[in-house]
């Protein structure tokens, strides 16, 4: 029996666990691009595929034959996050959903309802022969998640059409139409290696919220790597000690809920963490209730970074900044400038450390990373900037955004909220590549996107479906 079996729309929900039970992670959406490949042949639908990963499905109009087409958008690929006691593999198996009332969620894992979501509710639309709409151009993108690489490439002289609806947003009865540029940024610190004779000691910070890096940054949530730094800060005033390994985080674009370390010292490391442990998890306690920091014995490690590389480290990784930056002069309480230290790892010869950089300008985007250079400049550490994406400016004068509007109106007796985003969008990248697009995003309401807390609210993917039903058969 299917988990999701009853629940309304019908067809959208099958889709939705039928693609749930496909590995799809970013760089990992070969499988999924695939059945929605055989799913345009079984309909005889015309489709194209790129070496990007993308697949575009054109449906021919349905009741609306003299109307210009119409985009509709998501994204393929989403985030891989699980608890520590989840065993599922991820490369190799699906999601484990369960209901919970209002709320779809995944045992132990990120739900991939961003954006898995839109690539329901555009299979049911493809599937469709009862539903009026002018002439779709279905895009799925690949890789959203890590650089939006997959509509970097997109080979948009493909579509047709002038008017775009991205299903990438996650607040009920909001409309985006604006959204941050950004960049990923990595720092590379070259360290040294000595043999090791001290007793050896993890460190952890954990039971943190996590989150969006652009949708959520606002909330205030620590970052496991930034707590991590300001523990070893501390414990360096308190007593010698040099480390073996540091890591923690998995995505750029997830603030990280956990990070570890692995030091060696000839002190009593698990008494001078306690000490430490307590003012580090009062300072953010507010917004991170369940933080926890930890040290425990542990194996000897056999090499540890010799005493310059291990002070380096850990000055760098309290230099560098992470959350928000700037609040936005135009819009009250809206971030326009941020960063998440959303990757912290080493290896033999480095620590490295990833960051999504968000603005929604530019120009701050770029005094931010040159800000990062003069730090990584400081310490002597390499910085590389990839996957630029610009900021999706608000259009003035939107038929689209003004219809919309109107039957959203006429349909819940209420108004529309238009408003932007911090996080990035397609959109932007899209406006970028067709001369004159019209956009708006949407979606369903959802919460703890990019972390096993991940929820979908049924009765909101109910309200959307009919919304953007309406809105087709009136373009």
């Amino acid at each position: 029996m299917r988990i999701l079996e009853g629940l309304n729309p019908q067809k959208v929900f099958y889709y939705f666990e039928e693609i749930s039970a496909i590995p799809r992670g970013s760089g990992k959406t070969d499988k999924v691009r695939d059945y929605c490949a055989d799913f345009a042949k079984a309909r005889g639908l015309d489709y194209i595929t790129d070496d990007s990963g993308n697949i575009v499905i054109f449906k021919p109009a349905c009741g609306k034959e003299s109307v210009e087409p119409v985009i509709i958008q998501g994204h393929l690929d989403m985030v891989w996050e699980k608890d520590e006691t989840c065993r599922i593999d991820f490369e190799t198996e699906g999601l484990e959903l369960f209901v919970d009332g209002d709320y779809i969620g995944a045992r132990g894992t990120t739900l991939g309802a961003d954006d898995g979501i839109a690539v329901a509710m555009c299979l049911a639309l493809l599937d469709a022969d009862d539903i009026v709409h002018p002439p779709l151009e279905v895009v799925f993108t690949a890789d959203e998640e890590v650089g939006m690489t997959g509509v970097t490439g997109l080979d948009c002289s493909v579509l047709k059409g002038k008017r775009m609806i991205n299903l990438d947003s996650e607040e009920d009865g909001v409309m985006w139409v604006s959204c941050a540029g950004g960049v990923r940024a990595d720092v590379v610190l070259g360290i040294g290696y000595e043999d090791n004779s001290e007793s050896c000691y993890e460190i952890s910070v954990f039971g943190l919220h996590g989150g969006h890096s652009g949708a959520e940054i606002h909330n205030g949530y620590a970052n496991a790597n930034k707590v991590l730094g300001e523990v070893l800060a501390e414990l360096s005033e308190k007593t010698d000690f040099v480390l073996c390994s540091i890591g923690g985080g998995a995505m750029d674009n997830a603030i990280t809920r956990d990070s570890k370390c692995v030091v060696a010292s000839d002190a009593d490391i698990c008494a001078l963490v306690d000490e430490v442990s307590a003012s580090v998890c009062d300072k953010y306690r507010k917004a991170d209730p369940d933080i926890k920091i930890s040290a425990s014995s542990c194996d000897k490690a056999e090499k540890a970074m010799t005493a310059e590389s291990s002070k380096t480290a850990i000055d760098l990784l309290n230099e560098l900044p992470s959350g928000v930056i700037a609040m936005s002069k135009e819009i009250e309480g809206f971030v326009e400038t941020s960063l998440n230290l959303g990757v912290l790892k080493c290896n033999n010869t480095a620590v490295s450390c990833r960051f999504a950089v968000r603005s929604g300008v530019d120009a701050e985007r770029d005094k931010l990373c040159e800000k990062l250079s003069a730090i990584a400049e400081k310490y002597g550490a390499d910085i590389s900037f990839e996957c630029a994406y610009p900021a999706w400016e608000f259009k003035d004068g939107s038929e689209l955004q003004e219809k919309m509007k109107q039957i959203y109106r006429e349909i819940n007796g209420k108004e529309l909220t238009v408003t932007g985003i911090h996080a990035g969008l397609e959109c932007g990248i899209f406006c970028g590549k067709i001369k004159g697009l019209d956009c708006v995003s949407l979606g369903p309401e959802m919460h703890g996107i990019h972390t096993p807390q991940e929820r979908l609210s049924i009765s909101s993917c109910e309200k959307l479906w009919n919304f953007l039903l309406e809105v087709l058969k009136t373009a």
